[in-house]
């Protein structure tokens, strides 16, 4: 459910910061167009899995984004459902598609590694 509630300047000041790293900013993009699992971010980024995941955790605290639980592993969405989300999607609806990213890693047979 997508409230068009207007954001307090705290909230704002909040989301714009979490969004201001370039890892999250690209994440949220990716995960606005698809589910991703933690170990395709740590392939797509070239970082450990430890800092992957504490990107997603402060993105998922905030209410950006969802997880959802497949037997181990865990994938992440952007979350309709956030109060926050018609500003995110204000945010980065001009932004380049990152889909490139996904099909490098299904030609290195990395996309959903962890199936």
């Amino acid at each position: 459910m997508q409230t068009n509630e207007a954001l307090d300047l705290e909230t704002t000041a909040n989301i714009l910061k979490l969004l201001g790293d370039k890892t999250r900013l690209t994440m949220v993009k990716i995960m606005a167009e698809h589910e991703c699992c933690v170990c395709e971010f740590v392939a797509l980024f070239e970082m450990r899995q430890p800092a992957i995941s504490q990107h997603l955790r402060k993105l998922k605290d905030s209410g950006i984004v969802n997880e959802a639980r497949r037997g181990q592993w865990i994938f992440y969405s952007l979350n309709p459902s956030s109060s926050h989300y018609s500003f995110t999607q204000t945010v980065i609806k001009e932004l380049p598609s990152q889909n490139f990213k996904l099909e490098e890693l299904t030609a290195q047979g990395k996309r959903i590694c962890c199936d």
